[in-house]
């Protein structure tokens, strides 16, 4: 029925998703890059976190990375980072500052990295942007 197919697609609307990227290989060392990877959005998508990950985690400093939607980063003041010594930004000392939360759907959505670790630049880095479709 026409009310079914309402509350089935609502709830598929409501659930969580994720999409998922790789802005570098798994062995070569990070380099401050302003386009590390560019996809488009699969649909549009209410953010409710960003994650960061990688397989060799930096040394001396952070990795910082910004995520642009259309050229626009999302982020105000603190960038989506993992700390020194950390293969994850879900443990980062700084929680990124994400301002515009609505994803558009085919928007082209870039990566770039501002910060790549000091004394060993970390490798393998991927980032996931999680939320409801919208």
């Amino acid at each position: 029925t026409a009310a079914q197919d309402v509350a089935t697609k609502n709830y598929v609307d409501d659930l969580e998703v994720a999409v998922a990227a790789a802005a570098s290989d798994e062995t070569t060392d990070l380099v401050v890059t302003q386009l590390a990877t560019q996809f488009r959005m699969p649909y549009a998508l209410t953010i409710t976190e960003v994650r960061a990950s990688v397989t060799q985690p930096p040394a001396g400093s952070t990795i910082i990375v910004d995520i642009k939607q259309n050229g626009s980063s999302i982020f105000t003041t603190n960038l989506l980072s993992i700390d020194s010594g950390e293969s994850t930004s879900t443990t980062a000392a700084t929680a990124p500052n994400i301002t515009t939360s609505a994803l558009n759907d085919d928007a082209a959505i870039l990566v770039g990295i501002t910060q790549v670790g000091s004394t060993t630049p970390g490798k393998g880095l991927k980032i996931t942007i999680i939320g409801t479709r919208a």
